[in-house]
């Protein structure tokens, strides 16, 4: 029974890897195609990675997505780590009002978050274009850092902070030498949440800057012609990327598990 029980369950995972991988490769592998059929292999080309790389709209959309991803995430990840540290010291009342306050952009639908940006730009008469796609990244990113760094503060052994009092260390040495090394790991996971929804982000920025400012989400929904074989260029750069970083840490990982 175990035996065939574990071959059931090998094959179902067999068939939600496939599921899951075969749309990704078959994406890269069209993306070398020498035509513009997504179905029909015709050769081995690098002609849609060229023209990539000569498409201003989609250069400045790439641009565009980067810079307020990582701006949004720095500036998310700095007020969602103090906002963390100072719940740890209030009242149960005052810290659970505003842990639920901050899940509600969670919780919502994206569709209701961004009107709400929306209406909150247009009554301000605030013009809508990157900084207002930013401030919206920052507003939404926020949530998911106190989510993931939270839980890591409230663990923390306090005798330690007051240790670093009793040895003469001032707020700011005990939260850089303290605090902050025990909540590093939180903290880029934290980050890497924030990077992650900005960079993936379609709803929100198209409200929060009024169409006026394209990141590659938007660029994508608007295609008025369909997917192009360029689009396939950008999401293999994408992918492979991604699979380079998690390979890298996964090996980094197994040398510190050997140390």
């Amino acid at each position: 029974m175990k035996k065939t029980n574990r071959l059931i369950e090998n094959i179902y995972f067999i068939i939600i890897i496939l599921f899951t991988y075969i749309p990704m490769a078959s994406m890269i592998i069209f993306s070398f195609n020498k035509s513009k059929s997504l179905t029909k292999w015709t050769g081995f080309s690098l002609e849609w990675y060229v023209k990539l790389f000569q498409d201003r709209d989609i250069i400045e959309a790439i641009t565009n997505t980067i810079t307020v991803a990582v701006i949004s995430t720095v500036v998310a990840t700095i007020i969602g780590t103090l906002v963390s540290i100072a719940l740890t010291k209030h009242k149960k009342l005052f810290k659970e009002t505003i842990l639920g306050l901050s899940n509600i952009p969670i919780l919502s639908p994206e569709i209701v978050t961004a009107i709400a940006f929306f209406v909150f730009f247009g009554a301000f008469a605030i013009q809508k274009g990157m900084t207002t796609m930013i401030l919206a990244h920052i507003a939404f990113s926020t949530p998911y850092v106190i989510l993931a760094v939270y839980p890591k503060v409230k663990s923390l052994d306090k005798d330690l902070v007051n240790a670093a009092y009793d040895l003469g260390a001032t707020p700011r040495q005990a939260l850089f030498k303290v605090i902050l090394p025990q909540i590093k790991v939180a903290i880029f996971a934290g980050a890497a949440i924030a990077f992650a929804m900005s960079f993936d982000d379609f709803v929100i920025s198209y409200f929060a800057s009024g169409g006026m400012v394209k990141n590659i989400s938007i660029y994508l929904y608007t295609l008025k012609r369909g997917i192009e074989p360029t689009v396939n260029a950008l999401s293999a750069i994408i992918m492979i990327g991604v699979g380079i970083k998690v390979a890298f840490d996964y090996i980094k990982s197994g040398k510190e598990n050997e140390e």
